[in-house]
């Protein structure tokens, strides 16, 4: 075991955000599991891309089988869930002082996070199945906002590093 370091406003400001973001995603996985149909309609319109302009260049993208997109709509909240946990425990790590593995603990979460919300809903869902078309089913501005303070928040947990041991 680490020995415990002094608080700084680095390291409160890291904690409290980690607990913020894992606090988030948490919440968000457990609707996801409690009010299941909900977001699995997103999910599912996303990949039929059936509210999108229909464009035949871009259709064949579609994944119209129910069994597929329910597939798909499982490991996002098996991911969200994994990346809630990590975060928690990051925050539980950093509550003990135990800096160097609470920042990598943080960063694990932090950066699933930004895969998932950067090149799942940005990337894959936003190009590749023309999310960004749809009037009804447009998640890109949600993603942005969680990737955004994903990326903001592990600049933060990265400002705590004993830049002196390197």
């Amino acid at each position: 075991m680490t020995t415990p370091t002094p608080r700084t406003a680095a390291t409160l400001a890291a904690t409290l955000l980690t607990a913020t973001v894992a606090l988030y995603i948490a919440l968000v996985a457990f609707g996801n599991i409690t009010d299941f149909g909900t977001n699995q309609q997103f999910v599912q319109h996303v990949l039929a891309m059936d509210t999108t302009f229909k464009d035949d260049d871009l259709m064949w993208r579609a994944v119209t089988s129910k069994g597929l997109q329910d597939a798909a709509y499982v490991v996002l909240i098996v991911w969200e869930t994994l990346a809630a946990l990590v975060l928690v425990y990051g925050t539980w790590l950093w509550v003990r002082r135990d800096d160097e593995r609470a920042r990598r603990f943080s960063t694990y979460g932090l950066l699933m996070l930004m895969v998932l919300f950067g090149a799942g809903f940005i990337a894959i869902g936003g190009e590749w199945f023309s999310m960004w078309q749809s009037k009804d089913w447009n998640g890109l501005e949600a993603a942005t906002r969680v990737f955004l303070l994903s990326g903001v928040v592990l600049v933060v947990v990265q400002l705590t590093a004993d830049r002196s041991a390197t």
